[in-house]
């Protein structure tokens, strides 16, 4: 095209641009001012509009891509459908929470009584009736607190327990909780000292005995939830610690409450307590399923001194957590339960429904026996028997960009969306994410085929 065409058709496009007040007003926009805010739906058309300068669409269609390209809520989370496989994906918030402890999370928004006792008008402990759900739920522990994530119960525990003072601990348990973060730094900043004991594949009771001494704040037994070590190995377990005569604080990693049949290996706080720990630490949410935040649960005293330290008050979770924690505990099964028991048989029938529907819309699907994982740093090693939808691999980047965005893996050059990570009633979303994506490749019903 001649250079005077071109630039006599850019004239042109500029010329026939809607103003920006022009698109604000349509009603769809408008409307969305209300619920998304004025500023945010602006910039949305301000980009629309750039599009339409660049000629990437018509400027009559700017006010229908500026509605299509509003966002769901006035936050810049986007929801994933997890399909990976891994049930608590780290990278994607790890717990979904259930239907229950959601209602709860709506229900505290506004005022609520998250330190006031009603009964009476005068101001109440924090989060009562979450704290008396988690005792509830362990028995063994005479009392519970609750802050924002697990590593923070342990640097709480640190700095109440054995600042200035000696954690013994053994070598074989200096874990990197992840991105970087390390135990033995976590609790060194505490000001606490670190005695360490025995080897990293051999530490027995013996070794924690002999680094005993006045200096001795606690004996730390830290399940190693992220790896596992196998072969000429050998470790103190909690009953033995407990005859040694100091307090012993155990942190369990993954958050279970009681044993969980399906991973029989891994250790649980009424389990640990039973044994004779003193304090239980544990994430809220990993296995328990619940919101992101730490439990500390074991000794009265204990306990008292943890939340009356100030650094507790920098510690603590908001209404909405313990909301959603006292859902989670008293509530219904989770997500996570739910995955964690499905049935095989089952994901590999949702794995061929879906492929046959896909196929008949011109995909290359087909299912596919897959391997789950429990991720967050829990059950290290463990692998669920599953079933995936096998699509091409250049799928994954398609359905991870989409809305709803759907997130697999890829393997041998194909996406596996793993079934176990999915609610059933998600089937139909993936079902339409797959087809849009299909489209954008020039393979879906849309495009004519031969």
């Amino acid at each position: 095209m001649h250079r005077d065409t071109v630039t006599a058709t850019g004239a042109d496009t500029r010329r026939r641009l809607p103003r920006t007040d022009v698109v604000l007003a349509d009603p769809r926009l408008a409307g969305a001012a209300g619920r998304l805010g004025r500023t945010l739906v602006r910039s949305v058309v301000a980009r629309t509009l750039e599009r339409a300068r660049r000629g990437e669409i018509p400027p009559e269609a700017v006010a229908d891509a500026a509605a299509a390209a509003l966002p769901g809520t006035a936050g810049g989370l986007r929801p994933v459908i997890n399909a990976t496989g891994v049930l608590l994906h780290t990278n994607l918030g790890r717990a979904p929470l259930s239907k229950a402890a959601r209602e709860a999370m709506a229900a505290a928004c506004g005022p609520t009584d998250v330190e006031l006792d009603l009964a009476t008008g005068t101001r109440s402990r924090r989060g009562a009736s979450a704290v008396a759900a988690l005792a509830e739920a362990v028995p063994p522990a005479e009392a519970a607190h609750v802050v924002n994530n697990g590593a923070a119960a342990l640097v709480l525990a640190a700095t109440a327990l054995a600042a200035g003072k000696e954690i013994v601990v053994s070598r074989g348990e200096m874990v990197e909780i992840g991105d970087g973060f390390r135990l033995p730094d976590l609790l060194v900043s505490t000001g606490a000292r670190l005695r360490e004991v025995g080897t990293t594949n051999r530490t027995g009771a013996g070794d924690y005995a002999a680094a005993i001494g006045p200096g001795t704040g606690f004996v730390l037994k830290v399940h190693p939830s992220n790896f596992r070590v196998t072969g000429f190995t050998r470790s103190a377990s909690v009953a033995e610690l407990a005859r040694l005569g100091v307090p012993v604080v155990a942190d369990i990693g993954s958050g279970l409450l009681r044993p969980e049949p399906a991973l029989p290996d891994e250790p649980d706080a009424t389990g640990w307590l039973r044994a004779g720990a003193s304090l239980v630490t544990a994430s809220g949410d990993k296995l328990l399923g619940g919101p992101q935040c730490g439990l500390i649960l074991g000794r009265a005293d204990l306990v008292r001194r943890l939340s009356r330290h100030p650094l507790a008050r920098a510690l603590r979770v908001d209404k909405l957590t313990l909301a959603a924690l006292e859902a989670t505990v008293r509530g219904p099964a989770t997500p996570v339960h739910a995955m964690l028991h499905a049935d095989p048989r089952r994901l590999r029938t949702r794995a061929e429904d879906l492929a046959a529907e896909l196929r008949g819309t011109g995909i290359d699907a087909h299912a596919a026996d897959s391997e789950a994982a429990v991720g967050g740093g829990g059950a290290p090693g463990v692998t669920l028997p599953s079933a995936a939808v096998s699509l091409p691999g250049e799928y994954a980047a398609r359905l991870r960009r989409g809305t709803p965005a759907v997130l697999g893996h890829v393997e041998d050059g194909r996406c596996l969306l793993d079934l176990r990570t999915v609610p059933e009633e998600q089937d139909a979303d993936v079902a339409d994410a797959v087809r849009r994506a299909g489209r954008a490749a020039g393979t879906g019903p849309d495009e004519g085929r031969g």
